[in-house]
C-alpha cells in the first residue's frame, strides 16, 4: 500500500468505534475484491477446466466470507460494556480471527482433497492469454490487499486484520502456483494442475496452524509483550520516591482495553497521604498517556534502617544463585529473644523445575546460613509477566 494511503487516526490511539468503522471499511473492500476475483477465476476455471484455477476461485469467495466473519467481530466488539460485562466486549475480535484462521484451514483441506482427485483422474487443461491475464491481475489486486489490510491492522492493532493480511499473501503465492503450474502443462504437456492445487492446499493448511495460534493465545491468556512488561516498569520506576515495583499483572479483554496492577515500593517513613496523592498520579497518567487502566497497591519500604536494607540486597543475591530470574520483596524483620523471624516474598518464575515447598526450603537454607537464628516466613508468588519485573 502507498505509504500516503491514511487511515484517519494515528496507531495506538483508537476507540472502539474508530476500530469498528475503520475494520467494517476494510471487510467492505476485501468483500467487493474477493466477490469479483472469485467470479473471473471461476469463469477462466470452467472454460479451462482446471480444478486448481476453480479451486483459487473457491479460495476467494472463502475469502469474502472471512471478510463479511471480521465485519461483525469489529460491530460486536464495539459495544459498549453492560452489567454483565463490565469490561466490554472487545475479546469478540479475537473470536473473529480466530473464525477466519479455521476458514482458512477448511479452504486449504478441501483444495488438498479436490487436487488428490485431479491426481488420480488426470483430464487435459487449457492455458490461454485470458487466463493468465485473469491470474496475472488476481495477484496483484491480493498484493495490494495484503498491504492495505497489514496497514489497517497495525493502525489499530487488530490481529484479525493481520490475519487477513497474512491470507492475502498466501493467496499471492497460491495463484502464482497455479499460474506456474498451468503454463508448465501447457508448455510440456504433463498434468500438473492437480500437483499444483496440492501444494497450494498443504501450504494454506500450514499457514493457518500460525493464524490459529495468534488468534487463539490472547483467548487462552497469553503473556504480555516484554516491551510493554518493561515500558510499564520503567515508567513506574521514573517517579521521584519510588523505590522498586514488583507483582505485575496485565489482563486484556481486548483490543484497547487492557487493565494492569502492581505493588509499589515506597519509604516507609514518607507521609503516607503524599505516597498515596503519587500512585493516584501514575495511575492517572497511565491512562491518559497509554489507555491503561493501572491499580497501584503501596508496600512501605524501612530506608533508615541500614541493616534491614543491606539484608535485603543479601538475600536477594542469594535467591539469584538458585535461578537468576528470581526477586524477593515485602522483606521484614522481626526480632526476638530466642530467633528472629525473616519474613518476605520469593517471585518464582513459571518454568522453574522446583516446586513451591523446594524452593521455600531452598530459600529458607540459603538465608540460615547468613542468619543462623533466623526462621524464614517466606511466600512464594508466581510471576505472570516477564522475569524482569
Amino acid at each position: 500500500m502507498a505509504s500516503d494511503e491514511k487511515t484517519d487516526i494515528p496507531a495506538g490511539k483508537t476507540d472502539a468505534q474508530a476500530r469498528a468503522r475503520l475494520g467494517q471499511r476494510a471487510g467492505l473492500v476485501g468483500i467487493g475484491c474477493n466477490i469479483a476475483l472469485a467470479a473471473a477465476k471461476a469463469a477462466v476455471g470452467w472454460a479451462a477446466g482446471s480444478i486448481a484455477i476453480t479451486a483459487d476461485a473457491v479460495n476467494n469467495l472463502s475469502d469474502a466470507s472471512s471478510n463479511i466473519v471480521s465485519m461483525l467481530g469489529f460491530k460486536l466488539a464495539s459495544r459498549p460494556a453492560d452489567p454483565g460485562h463490565p469490561y466490554g466486549h472487545g475479546r469478540y475480535e479475537y473470536l473473529a480471527g480466530l473464525v477466519v484462521a479455521v476458514l482458512v484451514a477448511a479452504v486449504g483441506i478441501e483444495l488438498v482433497r479436490d487436487s488428490l482427485g485431479k491426481i488420480m483422474r488426470p483430464t487435459p487443461t487449457e492455458f490461454g492469454a485470458v487466463t493468465a491475464a485473469v491470474l496475472l491481475a488476481s495477484m496483484a489486486v491480493k498484493l495490494w490487499m495484503m498491504r492495505y489490510n497489514r496497514r489497517m491492522g497495525r493502525a489499530i492493532g487488530s490481529e484479525t486484520l493481520e490475519a487477513t493480511a497474512i491470507d492475502s499473501r498466501n493467496d499471492v503465492i497460491a495463484t502464482g502456483a497455479v499460474l506456474a503450474a498451468s503454463a508448465l502443462s501447457a508448455a510440456t504437456g504433463i498434468a500438473l494442475d492437480g500437483w499444483a492445487g496440492l501444494a497450494v492446499g498443504v501450504f494454506i493448511i500450514l499457514s493457518s496452524f500460525d493464524l490459529v495460534r495468534d488468534t487463539l493465545d490472547p483467548l487462552l491468556g497469553s503473556a504480555p509483550d516484554p516491551q510493554m512488561v518493561e515500558h510499564i516498569r520503567r515508567k513506574i520506576l521514573s517517579y521521584p520516591g519510588v523505590l522498586g515495583t514488583h507483582d505485575l499483572m496485565i489482563h486484556d479483554y481486548g483490543p484497547g482495553r487492557q487493565f494492569a496492577s502492581a505493588h509499589v515500593e515506597m519509604a516507609a517513613e514518607t507521609d503516607p497521604l503524599e505516597s498515596h496523592d503519587l500512585l493516584d498520579n501514575i495511575e492517572q497518567d497511565f491512562k491518559e498517556q497509554d489507555g491503561l487502566i493501572m491499580t497501584l497497591h503501596y508496600d512501605p519500604i524501612v530506608t533508615n534502617d541500614p541493616g534491614v536494607h543491606d539484608l535485603r540486597h543479601r538475600i536477594a543475591e542469594l535467591a539469584q544463585t538458585i535461578d537468576p530470574r528470581i526477586t524477593i520483596h515485602d522483606l521484614r524483620i522481626v526480632p526476638g529473644p530466642t530467633h528472629t523471624n525473616v519474613i518476605f516474598d520469593i517471585v518464582r518464575p513459571t518454568d522453574l523445575p522446583l516446586t513451591e515447598d523446594e524452593l521455600r526450603a531452598r530459600a529458607g537454607d540459603l538465608v540460615r546460613g547468613i542468619m543462623p537464628e533466623a526462621v524464614c516466613k517466606i511466600t512464594v508468588d508466581s510471576s505472570y509477566v516477564s522475569p524482569r519485573q
